[in-house]
């Protein structure tokens, strides 16, 4: 189901879109300072059940596509309880694609579990937003 959900917001995010004749907008800064700042209060917020507040990092796409602070903390409780109750996450690598500045993310969960996250962010209005959360495999490590 949240898969679903996934591509769906990723789907309606690249469709969208409009096209502009203007010139294109610059490639996103790969400095993780004001992007990881955005992950970062989400993920208090969600720790606080402030639903509210966690719902505000998201983009437009994602907003109009939940509606509502309840929908979005029923799909997070639901689909990414990792985020919902982190113990910890570490920033790794931030690359662009296609224009987005995607942000992978390794989270430990309440239980101490631990998986990798893809964030995509889009800036609106000069603020990053969270536009799309997938999950990854983690890679196995030999011990």
């Amino acid at each position: 189901m949240k898969q679903i959900l996934l591509l769906l917001a990723i789907g309606l995010a690249l469709w969208v879109k409009p096209v502009s004749a203007q010139a294109p907008a610059p490639a996103p800064t790969l400095s993780g300072a004001a992007h990881q700042a955005v992950i970062s209060a989400q993920v208090e917020a969600f720790q606080a059940d402030d639903f509210v507040r966690a719902f505000s990092y998201a983009s437009p796409t994602i907003r109009d596509l939940f509606r509502t602070p309840e929908n979005f903390a029923a799909m997070v409780k639901r689909g990414y309880p990792m985020v919902w109750r982190t113990r910890d996450l570490h920033y790794l690598e931030a690359r662009s694609i296609a224009g987005a500045l995607w942000q992978k993310v390794l989270v430990t969960d309440a239980k101490g579990e631990r998986f990798l996250l893809d964030y995509r962010m889009i800036r609106i209005g000069g603020r990053w937003r969270i536009d799309a959360v997938q999950m990854l495999t983690l890679p196995d490590v030999a011990a």
